[in-house]
């Protein structure tokens, strides 16, 4: 009975494939928009209203290196203030649509923390690449170019989508959403050769999705399990580059991982696991737990690009007869 009352909305989804789906796709777009997703927008609109009025807030709201201190709170406000028009509105629209996707899924509180921490740890990062660059080169406009946006996030989010249905096709673009962030962010690198502007997003744009994976890989928390990070091949950082580098790239990944795994493996030793009479937890358990919890969470995910028509779904034939089995 679980299963039947949690896959309800998936025999919804195949009702819609009747003569009325146009019209349902077209609302089913604009509905599902939660009320956190709501109300950090206007966060965002709101902040940016605040510096056109303004101008002088800026100062205190966006990272600039040398005023971080004392204005330490800039490092928080930085990630929620849009200073240009259509970032305001990129990252508004990015944050309503792809949120209703995610929040779901994580649970609002989840939502919230990862781009809480997500947005902190990117503006530590970005403060310290411009100390260090102003050291290398003595280039003041490090030290006082104002840093801001929430461009980073929505890279996250690509990683979050990324972990949860990896092998899912988008059936706009033809390319599995495993892809997202690493051809958003190879496409950012290049753009940033031919305009200044696109050059000062790309650190926040490259440590947002660099600090997205660390804090899915080693530092979220199931509520249900108890357990820390998703260990899973599938999700490991050389899935971000094309199959020749990872031979490269694994063992430069390895020294990373054996710094921060200690931590996750040491609290999931001690917080849970499949345990076999009290005994620490079976060998892979973590493992085969977040690949159940990444099926559960691709199967929601899915449903719902399947309802707004961002990916192609399967038969209803074949859909019901693995529920059918799910059920069983």
């Amino acid at each position: 009975m679980v299963h039947a009352d949690r896959w309800d909305s998936r025999a919804t989804c195949q009702e819609m494939t009747g003569s009325g789906y146009g019209a349902q796709k077209g609302t089913s777009l604009f509905s599902g928009l939660t009320r956190l997703c709501k109300g950090l927008a206007v966060v965002l609109v709101g902040g940016h209203i605040v510096v056109q009025i303004l101008p002088s807030s800026l100062t205190y709201l966006a990272l600039i290196p040398a005023r971080t201190i004392p204005f330490v709170w800039n490092v928080i406000t930085a990630g929620y203030i849009e200073q240009s028009v259509h970032g305001v509105v990129i990252s508004t629209i990015g944050l309503l649509f792809i949120g209703k996707l995610l929040e779901p899924i994580w649970g609002s509180r989840e939502f919230f923390k990862f781009i809480f921490v997500v947005n902190f740890l990117t503006s530590v990062c970005v403060f310290i690449t411009a100390i260090s660059l102003y050291y290398i080169t003595m280039q003041e406009n490090y030290l006082y170019m104002p840093l801001s946006g929430f461009h980073g996030v929505l890279f996250g989010f690509l990683v979050g989508i990324k972990q949860i249905i990896p092998d899912q096709e988008l059936s706009l673009l033809r390319i599995k959403v495993k892809w997202l962030p690493s051809l958003a962010l190879m496409l950012s690198i290049v753009v940033s050769f031919f305009t200044a502007e696109s050059a000062t997003y790309l650190p926040t744009l490259i440590f947002g999705t660099y600090m997205s994976w660390i804090y899915l890989r080693y530092l979220q928390k199931n509520p249900e399990t108890k357990l820390w990070g998703d260990p899973s091949d599938e999700f490991a950082f050389s899935t971000f580059f094309p199959g020749f580098l990872r031979p490269v790239i694994d063992p430069i990944a390895s020294i990373f991982h054996r710094m921060l795994c200690g931590r996750s493996e040491t609290l999931n030793d001690g917080t849970g696991g499949y345990t076999l009479g009290g005994s620490a937890p079976l060998p892979g358990s973590d493992s085969i737990e977040s690949s159940r919890r990444r099926e559960r969470g691709a199967r929601a995910l899915e449903e719902r690009l399947a309802a707004d028509g961002l990916v192609a779904g399967g038969k209803p034939e074949e859909t019901s007869k693995k529920d059918a089995a799910e059920n069983v």
